[in-house]
C-alpha cells in the first residue's frame, strides 16, 4: 500500500470504529468523548483483536490539528464581556478551588516522590473540570437556568484559561534546563500576559473593523477560510514567539467571538472542529496500556477518590468563601468533581515535553473516565448532602453561610471600590503594554532602520535625537493619557467615595499617583534613550512633558476616537 494510501486507511479506521463506537455510547446514553476513548482503545497498539493503526505518528499530526481546533472552539465560545459581568463569587471560587486541588496533587506527588514541578502539574491536572461533561448533564438533567449552573460554567471558563496557562508553564519549564527555572518561570507568565494583552487589543481593533468594511464580500465559503487562515496564522505566531499552539488558537479564537461574526464563524467550523476533536480523543485512547493500568491501579485509585471527595469538599468550600450560600456551593462542587478533557491535552504535553512520567498520561484517563461515569449520579447526591448538612446545622450558623458575602455586597463603598477597580486597571495594563509594544518597535527596527536610510548622516546627532524623541513620545502619547485619564463615571465614584469616608481620599490620591508613576517611566524612558543631560534635568523635562501630555486637547480626541472603535469592535456593533 502506497504512503498516502497508508494515511487514507488509517483515516477510514479511526473514523469508521469511533462511529460505531459512540452510536453505541449513545444508546447507553454515555458522553461521545467516552466513546472515542474506548474506539481508540480498541485499534490502538496494545490490543490486537481488531485492526491496528499503521502510523501511530501520523495520529499524533491528526490529534495537534485537533487540539488546535478544539482550543479555537474554546475561544469562540469565551467571551470577555461575560467573564467581566459575573462578578467576583466565579473567580474567586474558581481561583482557590484550583490552587486548593494543586495543593492537593502536589501533596500526593511529593509522597509519590516526585519532583517539586512534576507535583504541581499533576495538581493541575486534578484541578481540571470537563465543560463538555458537565455543560452535557446539565442539557439532559434540565439544570442550565439553576443558579448554581451560571456559577460553575463561568468557573468552567476560568480552569480552562488556567488549562492554556499551563500548558506555555509546561513547555517553559521543559525548555528551561538551568539552575533558575522559578525566574523562568516568572519571566513567562510577564512574557504571556504582555502578549495575551496585545494580541487581544490589536485584534480586537483591527480584525473587527475588517470584517465590517468588507462584508458585503465576505459570504460562508469565504468566512470559512479567513477564520481557518487566522487560527493557523496565530498558531504559527505564538509558535514564533515561544508559546504553544493551543494558545494560538484560543488566543484568535476569543477575538472572533468578539465580532459580529461570532455565531456565523462557530456554525461554519463546528463540524471540523468535530471532526479533529474526535480524532485527538481517539488517539488519546490509542494510548491506553492494559498492562500500566494493571501496574498503577492502586494510583488511579488514589486519584479518583480524590477528585470526587477531596475535590467536591474543596470546590464547595471555595464557593462558601467567595459568598455563594450553602446550597448552590454544594452542588457546584459536587459538579465539579471530575477530571475534564484539558486534563487530556496538559498530560499529553507534559510527556512529550519529558516534564512527567509517560505511565501519568494513561493513568489520567483511566482516572477521568471513570470519575466522567459518575458525574450525573454526584450531581444527584449534592441535594442529599446539602439537605443532611442543614438538618445538623443550627439556624444560626446556616444564615450566616448563606447571609455571608467576602466583599460585603451591602457596603456602597466597596462597590465604588469594584468598579474603579475594574474600570481602571484594565486601561493601565492594556496601555502600558501598548507603550512597551510601541517603543520596542520604534526602539528596535523603525529608527536603526531609518539610521541606515541615505542622507541621514547629514543631519546633526542632537537634531536626529531630537526628531526621534518627539517622533516616540507622540507615537505613545494617546496610550499615556489613556493610562491616567479617568471617565466621568470614576470622577463621581471618586466623589462619592470621599464624601462617605474623608479616609479615602488618601488611596485616591496614592493611586492617581502610582499612574502618573507610570507615564513618568516611560516619558523618562524614551528621554535617557536619546539625551545625556544629567537625571535631574531628564527628571523636569519628562515631568513638563507629562504636564503637555495631559493637558494635550489632540490627545484627548485621538484617545476618545481609539476608544469608540475599541469599544464598538468589542461589543460587536455593526
Amino acid at each position: 500500500m502506497s504512503e498516502n494510501l497508508r494515511l487514507v486507511a488509517d483515516l477510514a479506521l479511526i473514523l469508521t470504529s469511533a462511529g460505531v463506537v459512540t452510536v453505541i455510547f449513545k444508546l447507553l446514553k454515555q458522553p461521545l468523548v467516552l466513546g472515542y476513548l474506548v474506539a481508540g482503545f480498541l485499534v490502538g497498539p496494545h490490543l490486537h483483536i481488531f485492526p491496528t493503526v499503521a502510523d501511530t505518528t501520523d495520529v499524533e499530526v491528526w490529534s495537534e490539528i485537533g487540539i488546535i481546533f478544539m482550543m479555537f472552539g474554546v475561544g469562540l465560545e469565551f467571551s470577555f464581556k461575560k467573564l467581566m459581568s459575573v462578578g467576583s463569587k466565579a473567580f474567586i471560587t474558581a481561583f482557590i478551588g484550583i490552587i486548593g486541588m494543586i495543593g492537593v496533587g502536589a501533596l500526593l506527588g511529593l509522597i509519590m516522590g516526585w519532583g517539586a514541578m512534576e507535583s504541581i502539574f499533576l495538581g493541575g491536572m486534578l484541578s481540571m473540570s470537563s465543560t463538555a461533561i458537565i455543560v452535557k448533564a446539565f442539557d439532559d438533567m434540565k439544570l442550565k437556568d439553576q443558579p448554581f449552573a451560571s456559577l460553575t460554567t463561568v468557573v468552567l471558563i476560568i480552569q480552562d484559561i488556567v488549562a492554556v496557562v499551563m500548558m506555555v508553564l509546561i513547555s517553559t519549564v521543559a525548555a528551561s534546563k538551568n539552575s533558575a527555572p522559578g525566574k523562568e518561570m516568572l519571566m513567562s507568565i510577564v512574557k504571556l500576559v504582555f502578549f495575551l494583552i496585545l494580541w487581544f487589543v490589536v485584534g480586537i481593533y483591527l480584525i473587527p473593523t475588517l470584517l465590517r468594511k468588507f462584508k458585503k464580500y465576505i459570504n460562508d465559503e469565504n468566512l470559512l477560510i479567513i477564520s481557518i487562515g487566522l487560527c493557523f496564522a496565530m498558531v504559527i505566531i505564538a509558535n514564533s514567539v515561544g508559546f504553544s499552539s493551543a494558545l494560538g488558537a484560543f488566543v484568535i479564537g476569543s477575538i472572533l467571538a468578539e465580532t459580529a461574526e461570532s455565531q456565523r464563524i462557530e456554525h461554519l467550523t463546528e463540524s471540523i472542529k468535530n471532526l479533529f476533536s474526535a480524532i485527538f480523543f481517539v488517539s488519546v485512547g490509542m494510548m491506553i496500556d492494559p498492562q500500566i493500568l494493571a501496574q498503577y491501579w492502586k494510583l488511579i485509585l488514589s486519584l479518583v477518590i480524590i477528585t470526587l471527595v477531596v475535590k467536591a469538599f474543596v470546590c464547595s468550600a471555595s464557593a462558601v468563601v467567595a459568598g455563594a450560600n450553602l446550597e448552590d456551593s454544594i452542588k457546584s462542587g459536587f459538579t465539579l468533581s471530575q477530571i475534564g478533557e484539558f486534563a487530556f491535552i496538559i498530560a499529553s504535553v507534559a510527556v512529550a515535553q519529558h516534564v512527567m512520567p509517560s505511565y501519568i498520561y494513561p493513568v489520567i484517563i483511566a482516572s477521568s473516565v471513570i470519575t466522567t461515569f459518575t458525574t450525573p449520579y454526584w450531581i444527584k447526591l449534592a441535594t442529599p448532602v446539602y439537605n443532611g448538612l442543614e438538618k445538623r446545622m443550627s439556624p444560626k450558623t446556616k444564615s450566616t453561610l448563606d447571609e455571608y458575602a467576602l466583599f460585603g455586597s451591602s457596603n456602597e463603598g466597596k462597590k465604588n471600590w469594584s468598579s474603579i477597580i475594574k474600570s481602571t486597571i484594565s486601561n493601565v495594563l492594556v496601555f502600558s503594554v501598548l507603550s512597551f509594544a510601541t517603543l520596542a518597535l520604534l526602539f528596535e527596527i523603525l529608527i536603526p532602520f531609518v539610521k541606515k536610510l541615505p542622507y541621514i548622516e547629514m543631519i546633526p546627532k542632537w537634531g536626529f535625537n531630537t526628531l526621534a524623541a518627539i517622533g516616540s513620545l507622540l507615537a505613545i502619547s494617546p496610550f499615556l493619557f489613556g493610562i491616567v485619564r479617568n471617565s466621568p463615571k470614576v470622577h463621581e465614584l471618586y466623589r462619592n467615595l470621599v464624601k462617605e469616608n474623608r479616609a479615602n481620599m488618601l488611596a485616591v490620591i496614592v493611586w492617581t499617583l502610582v499612574r502618573f508613576v507610570i507615564v513618568f517611566y516611560f516619558v523618562f524612558s524614551i528621554l535617557v534613550k536619546f539625551f545625556k543631560f544629567t537625571k535631574w534635568v531628564i527628571v523636569l523635562i519628562a515631568l513638563a512633558v507629562i504636564f503637555l501630555i495631559v493637558l494635550s486637547r489632540r490627545n484627548l480626541n485621538r484617545f476618545a476616537s481609539m476608544e469608540r472603535k475599541f469599544k464598538t469592535n468589542l461589543n460587536g456593533e455593526s
